[in-house]
């Protein structure tokens, strides 16, 4: 379990039926880590620097694609580096570091979607009392949840995991996950069990508010064309990206927790990925093109600046 410095390490066994085409994996995986942040970041700009995207539809979005560059950031670094390396260990300390990262960005990315559920129900269901309801403040404050309640999460989890006595370092899996650690513990696991139940009912209640919002909120759209064509454009992306990370988690989590066998570690490996690199990649993209007013102003803004170093 230990290396030959003597510190405690982790064996990852995710890529050991990957090792023949190792280079096509790397190539392919630094492509798409490329293209994720330069989307990501493109539209963290745009969002910044126009005024009139400061509202807080588009702050929560902003959320989301920061949120989105921290997760792939704590999983792309390390798959890329093992790609290259014969021994796919990690550190019980960088394990534990991307236990956080990938925890925290998975629980930020639930949240945010609860927070923009719940603004598309004001601004659909209650239009004329929005301004009222979402002030500065109101948004600061939802702001503040999004990245503040999944960090007490995870690190109630962290501390947890950090007073668990550990009986073994495989892995089997491409990263560090909450679970796959606790699994090695050498006693009873039934606190962290709880624990988990506690995560998972807290989420699933965000899930229930979900779907309360968006029953009222297609009830709403329904009455009028105008109201269906908002929904179209701003309630539209977030159900794609909502459904899309939701079953992503819950198969790969429910995967981690029962899955067993050898047999079953390339659908761990898609499961476990899919949710680090499809929403990531996803978001910008679908909020980018189906989202009008974004759509414009980056089309507008950098249209512009295109003419003036043409210019120059």
């Amino acid at each position: 379990m230990e290396n030959s410095t003597g510190e405690f390490v982790f064996v990852l066994h995710g890529l050991n039926d990957s090792k023949t085409n190792k280079h096509i994996y790397f190539a392919v995986g630094l492509l798409v880590y490329i293209v994720t942040l330069f989307v990501n970041l493109i539209l963290i700009i745009t969002i910044i620097l126009d005024k009139s995207l400061h509202e807080p539809m588009y702050l929560f979005i902003f959320t989301l694609f920061v949120n989105g560059i921290c997760g792939t950031s704590g999983f792309y670094p390390k798959i890329l580096a093992d790609l290259f390396s014969d021994s796919h260990v990690i550190s019980y300390i960088g394990c534990l570091s991307q236990i956080y990262i990938i925890h925290c960005y998975i629980l930020c990315e639930f949240t945010c979607l609860t927070v923009m559920a719940y603004d598309r129900y004001l601004a659909i269901c209650k239009p004329l009392e929005y301004h009222n309801i979402m002030t500065h403040q109101k948004v600061v404050n939802l702001l503040a949840i999004i990245w503040l309640f999944p960090i007490l999460e995870v690190s109630a989890g962290t501390v947890l995991t950090v007073q668990t006595p550990l009986c073994g370092n495989n892995i089997d899996k491409l990263y560090c996950f909450y679970w796959d650690v606790i699994k090695l513990s050498c006693t009873d696991v039934i606190v962290h069990s709880v624990y988990g139940y506690i995560v998972i009912f807290l989420h699933f209640a965000q899930a229930v508010f979900v779907i309360i919002s968006y029953m009222h909120i297609i009830r709403a759209s329904l009455k009028s064309k105008k109201e269906w064509v908002k929904f179209m454009q701003t309630c539209l992306p977030h159900l794609i990206t909502l459904t899309n990370f939701t079953l992503s988690v819950l198969l790969d989590v429910m995967c981690a927790r029962y899955g067993r066998g050898q047999e079953l570690q390339a659908l761990r490996n898609i499961l476990g990925m899919e949710f680090l690199v499809v929403p990531p990649l996803l978001n910008p993209i679908v909020y980018g093109l189906k989202m009008t007013q974004i759509r414009r102003r980056f089309a507008h803004m950098y249209s512009h600046r295109l003419k003036a170093v043409r210019q120059n």
